[in-house]
C-alpha cells in the first residue's frame, strides 16, 4: 500500500486526509497546530510531530497550506525526510511567479513538484468531487493521475507551465468572489427597495448570466466595443442601482462607477460597455 503524507489538516486538508482513510489509504499528517493533526488519529491517520517525519517513507506528499511563504518554510523544513523520488502535490493557492520560482528552484535541486490547486470545499473533498488543476512536468503529473483522479471529480491537465494552474486558480477565486460580492450588492439594493434578498434573484430565470459572461467576454477579449449597451447609459444605470441601495454598504458598485467615470471623462462613454476591458486587452 501506498504511503502518503498530508502537511496542513485545516479545513481542506483534514477533509482530503478523511476521504484518503476512507479510501484505506495510509496517511501521515502534520499540521502547525497540532490539534487539528490529532483529530484525525482516531480515523486511523498517523500523527507526526514535524515536517520531516511526516514525509519519511511517502511516496506522496500533499501540501494543504495558506501562501507561498508557508509553502516554502514547510518545504524546507520536510526536505530532510524526504525519499528519494517521492512527489510534493501542492494544493495551497499561491502567487504565479513565486509559484513558477518554485517550481523552477525546486527541480534544479532534484526535489520533484507539482501544482495542483482546487476548486474543492470540505464537504466536497469527503465525498471526492470538484475539480483538480495540475501543471508541471507532463510525466510527473501521468504519475500522479490515478491518485489524483480519487481525490476528485475531474482532473485537468494544463500542460508544462509550471504557473499556469495558479493563473487559473486565481482566474476562478476571482470570479467567487465578484459573484458573491455583486450577489451581495443585489441584496442591498434589495433592502433598500424593501424586496426579499431571495426574490431578488428573480432576474437569474430569465437572465443567462454563463452566456451573457461567455460572450460578452470573448467581444471584451477581441477589444470590439462597437456599442450595444452604452458605457454611459450602463453609467446611468449603476447610479440608480446606488441610489436604490438608499446608503447601504456595497462591495462591489462603488468602484465599478468609479472606473466607468474615468473612462466617460476619457471620452470613451458612447463606446459599448466591453471597453470597461480596454486597458486590459490593449
Amino acid at each position: 500500500m501506498t504511503n502518503i503524507a498530508f502537511l496542513g489538516t485545516g479545513l481542506l486538508g483534514g477533509a482530503f486526509v478523511e476521504a484518503a482513510l476512507a479510501r484505506g489509504e495510509r496517511v501521515t499528517v502534520w499540521n502547525r497546530t497540532a490539534d487539528k493533526a490529532r483529530a484525525l488519529a482516531p480515523l486511523g491517520a498517523t500523527v507526526a510531530s514535524t515536517p520531516a517525519d511526516a514525509v519519511r517513507g511517502a511516496t506522496r506528499v500533499h501540501l494543504v497550506l495558506k501562501d507561498d511563504a508557508v509553502v516554502d518554510d514547510i518545504v524546507a523544513q520536510l526536505r530532510s525526510g524526504l525519499a528519494p523520488g517521492a512527489i510534493i502535490v501542492d494544493h495551497t493557492t499561491t502567487q504565479p511567479a513565486l509559484t513558477a520560482a518554485r517550481a523552477r528552484r525546486l527541480e534544479a535541486e532534484g526535489i520533484a513538484y507539482l501544482h495542483c490547486p482546487v476548486f474543492i470545499g470540505p464537504a466536497m473533498a469527503r465525498k471526492a468531487q470538484g475539480t483538480i488543476l495540475a501543471a508541471g512536468p507532463a510525466e510527473r503529473f501521468a504519475s500522479v493521475r490515478e491518485a489524483l483522479e480519487r481525490q476528485a471529480a475531474r482532473v485537468e491537465y494544463l500542460g508544462e507551465r509550471p504557473d499556469l494552474a495558479a493563473i487559473y486558480k486565481l482566474c476562478g477565486n476571482a470570479f467567487i468572489i465578484g459573484v458573491s460580492a455583486l450577489v451581495a450588492d443585489v441584496y442591498t439594493m434589495a433592502r433598500g427597495a424593501g424586496v426579499e434578498p431571495l426574490d431578488s434573484l428573480k432576474p437569474l430565470e430569465y437572465l443567462n448570466v454563463g452566456a451573457v459572461i461567455a460572450g460578452r467576454g470573448k467581444t471584451m477579449a477581441a477589444g470590439n466595443f462597437a456599442p450595444s449597451f452604452e458605457l454611459a447609459m450602463a453609467r446611468k444605470d449603476v447610479r440608480l442601482m446606488m441610489e436604490t441601495a438608499a446608503g447601504g454598504a456595497l462591495a462591489v458598485l462603488p468602484g465599478v462607477a468609479a472606473r466607468m467615470d474615468q473612462l466617460i471623462a476619457e471620452g470613451v462613454g458612447a463606446l459599448d460597455l466591453a471597453v470597461l476591458a480596454r486597458d486590459a486587452v490593449a
